[in-house]
């Protein structure tokens, strides 16, 4: 088995999912809930299956200086900031690529 340096590899505990019981089940037995709620096809028109697909490219871990204000901000927009501010960089690139400026 294929393991991280330092990470501790564990005994795998048996599943009990009898799974030949569950492909044999009408979908009229499947009981809903508030947290297993029915779907539709709809639901899932917008799915992405990620098998297959080529992985996003590799982000660079930079040093960079940025106003406290601004920083602060950004922070204050909860988890998934930095991927924001990712973001915000990418559309100022676009932006000027489309412009065909090349920045202040």
């Amino acid at each position: 088995m294929n393991t991280k340096r330092g990470s501790r590899v564990t005994k795998s505990v048996k599943a009990k999912t009898d799974w030949a019981k569950l492909k044999a089940m009408p979908d009229s037995a499947i009981k809903f809930t508030e947290d297993a709620p029915q779907t539709s096809p709809e639901d899932w028109a917008e799915a992405v299956a990620h098998r297959g697909l080529p992985l996003p490219g590799r982000k660079e871990q930079i040093a960079l200086r940025v106003d406290a204000d601004v920083l602060s901000w950004f922070r204050s927009q909860g988890t998934g900031w930095q991927t924001r501010m990712n973001a915000v960089l990418k559309s100022y690139r676009d932006a000027l690529a489309q412009s065909g400026s090349r920045g202040p």
